[in-house]
C-alpha cells in the first residue's frame, strides 16, 4: 500500500470504562478536519555562559484534538463524559486506538481525561464542527 495516506478509512476507538462496558468507534469526523496531537516536546536545552549544551529529558503528556461534525453520532458519548466529569467533579480515565488501514499503522493512547469540549455546535449557515481536547500520558505506536 505504498504512497496511500487516506485517514477515511482510519478506525478510531474510544474506552471509558467508568460509563461503558465496551469500546466506542468514533465516527463523522469534521470536514477538515478529524484528530491531531501537538508535537510532544520531550527534552530541554540550555547554553552554559562557557558555550557547553546541557540537556535533559522531560517527560511531558500529549494533547490531542478530536473534531466532529456537528451532525456526528459520537458527540452523545462526549458530552456523557462531559457530564459525568462534571456532576461527579472528577475525571474519567481514558484510553484509545488509532488504526490507519492506509499506512498499516496502530497507535494506542493510554491514562488519558477529557480536559475540554464545546458546550453545543456554533450556528452559521450550518451547524459548525464540535471540538474536544483529550490528554494522554503516554502514545505507543505499533504496526498492524
Amino acid at each position: 500500500m505504498s504512497g496511500i495516506i487516506t485517514s477515511a478509512d482510519a478506525i478510531f476507538t474510544l474506552t471509558v470504562s467508568a460509563l461503558w462496558n465496551a469500546p466506542i468507534t468514533l465516527e463523522n469526523w469534521g470536514s477538515d478536519r478529524a484528530w491531531e496531537q501537538e508535537a510532544l516536546e520531550m527534552a530541554e536545552f540550555r547554553m552554559s555562559i562557557d558555550g557547553k549544551l546541557n540537556k535533559g529529558y522531560v517527560p511531558r503528556a500529549v494533547v490531542q484534538t478530536l473534531t466532529f461534525s456537528a451532525g456526528s453520532s459520537s458527540i452523545p458519548y462526549l458530552e456523557a463524559i462531559v457530564a459525568g466529569q462534571q456532576q461527579s467533579m472528577s475525571i474519567y480515565t481514558l484510553g484509545a486506538e488509532l488504526t490507519l488501514n492506509s499506512t498499516g499503522r496502530k497507535y494506542t493512547f493510554t491514562n488519558g481525561g477529557l480536559n475540554s469540549g464545546t458546550v453545543a455546535p456554533n450556528g452559521g449557515a450550518t451547524l459548525e464542527d464540535r471540538t474536544f481536547s483529550l490528554t494522554w500520558e503516554r502514545v505507543f505506536p505499533a504496526g498492524i
